[in-house]
């Protein structure tokens, strides 16, 4: 099988909905809104909804690049405020590989 064929489905099987829950359970432990947490969605933002601080945002990051295989440019980092865009960047990065 080529690697091009393998990544095709690695990408087909994680899905969105995949992603967003692999990401819940990385900002569990940082977050402090129990509620916003419990109705985490695309459109829930990491910092006015979860209450998370910056710091722990990177260490989001750090743990996203660590549990995804990937590496997160400062860019990209800073565009990394809500879930959606987060699921964006884990997606173009998979794809990338």
């Amino acid at each position: 099988m080529h690697a091009s064929s393998l990544k095709n489905i690695i990408l087909n099987a994680m899905n969105k909905q995949e992603l967003i829950e692999k990401l819940k359970v990385i900002v569990k432990p940082y977050t402090t809104n129990t509620e916003a947490y419990q109705n985490l969605n695309e459109n829930t933002d990491f910092i006015k909804d979860l209450k998370i601080n910056s710091a722990n945002l990177v260490d989001i990051v750090l743990d996203v690049e660590e549990q995804f295989n990937v590496v997160i440019e400062n860019e990209d980092m800073e565009r990394m405020l809500d879930i959606k865009t987060a699921v964006e960047i884990i997606e173009t990065k998979l794809a990338a590989k």
